[in-house]
């Protein structure tokens, strides 16, 4: 992700308000709400590895797009692509992973690998992001030929994935069985029900903050394009060693204390920022991205342990589903706000919102939380 720390300024580079940034997101978040369940159960029917192969294809597709394009239009084709890319990639990984565990009789480790595969990525990121701000001295967008070429890695990578037979599982097809897994997963089963759900506000969260601290640092810290490549590969850095150790974490705290912790460093961080522009700023920044690379295989995993194998790949889609669908509304309403008052406020009033969902979550949470040893 070369492009990422600088994402935001491309965006006002080329005329995009912050308003118009976040509608941009929404959208493409809308693409992924589509098709995200209709393709983790096509990767459940067509094969995991099968439906990764032809998002990285996608994926390449839509970062070429962007790097042609010059405003909201060509941005939001560019977005669409991406977003129907990032549909068939999304669910299909975690359950490729899962069932690869299961088969090893390991599954019990799945918190371990799942951060251990996040851990990398966020190392790589971190890595990324200060290529990318080096790169963005040229032209913020040589950025986006670089990831162009980068993303164009993902296509024999995914072919060199071996999936695992499916014990000869038969999974009915048809539009009426994915409704009755999505019903299932968030109607029927309380587990799978108030996991989902959590998950997806704290995963929205997450990904509302990814799109506000380039603007916090830029606007509020005064931050450079090369200082704000540095500032994202620390974030990242601390997501990598976050997630390498967070079944470790996870283990020694507790189910209960484990998301006690996240829920409130999460929407605390949000309010905090919204008050302090001091040096203290930065360690709560810090601290919101430890706890996101604890929570996204810890909160994934609580999930996957009630899970069909054979539709795993559709519920880890039905969460992703759940996030865009969350973000696609508040993600606009929030970057409004922050465009009427201030991105001060705008903080605040995330944290808060965030908070009270989570929190309410939570409590009805509690008598769930008996899981399998």
């Amino acid at each position: 992700m070369l492009y990422m720390p600088i994402i935001v300024l491309f965006y006002q580079e080329n005329g995009l308000s912050l308003k118009d940034v976040l509608t941009l997101q929404a959208i493409y978040s809308i693409a992924i709400i589509v098709l995200e369940i209709p393709s983790g159960y096509l990767a459940d029917i067509w094969g995991r590895r099968n439906t990764m192969i032809f998002g990285a294809i996608l994926g390449t597709l839509g970062f070429g797009i962007y790097s042609l394009s010059y405003g909201f239009l060509g941005f939001l084709i560019a977005e669409l692509t991406l977003g129907t890319a990032q549909s068939f990639i999304s669910g299909s990984d975690s359950a490729l992973l899962y069932d690869t565990l299961k088969l090893k009789n390991k599954e019990n480790q799945y918190i371990k690998y799942e951060g251990r595969v996040l851990s990398l990525g966020n190392f790589a990121e971190t890595i990324a992001a200060v290529a990318g701000g080096f790169i963005a001295h040229i032209s913020l967008r040589s950025t986006f030929y670089a990831q162009t070429a980068v993303a164009f890695i993902a296509i024999p990578a995914a072919i060199a994935l071996i999936e695992p037979q499916k014990n000869n599982e038969i999974v009915k097809s048809g539009f009426r069985h994915i409704l009755k897994v999505v019903k299932f997963s968030l109607f029927e089963s309380k587990e799978l029900a108030l996991n989902i759900l959590l998950s997806s506000i704290l995963g929205c969260a997450t990904l509302t903050m990814a799109w506000f601290l380039q603007a916090y640092l830029a606007q509020i810290q005064n931050f450079t394009e090369y200082q704000i490549g540095i500032a994202w590969s620390v974030v990242n850095l601390t997501v990598g060693i976050s997630t390498f150790f967070a079944y470790r974490i996870e283990k020694r705290l507790g189910v209960k204390t484990t998301l006690l912790l996240i829920i409130f460093i999460i929407s605390g961080s949000y309010i905090y920022l919204g008050y302090d522009e001091s040096i203290a700023a930065f360690v709560i920044i810090w601290l919101f991205y430890y706890t996101r690379g604890l929570a996204t295989p810890v909160l994934k995993d609580y999930i996957n342990r009630f899970c069909d194998p054979s539709v795993r790949a559709t519920i880890l889609s039905v969460r992703n589903f759940v996030i865009r669908l969350l973000f696609s509304g508040f993600g606009p309403f929030v970057g409004w706000y922050a465009d009427l008052y201030s991105l001060k406020q705008a903080f605040v009033l995330s944290g808060t919102i965030i908070f009270i969902a989570s929190f309410v979550i939570f409590l009805f949470y509690l008598p769930q939380l008996k899981y399998k040893s």
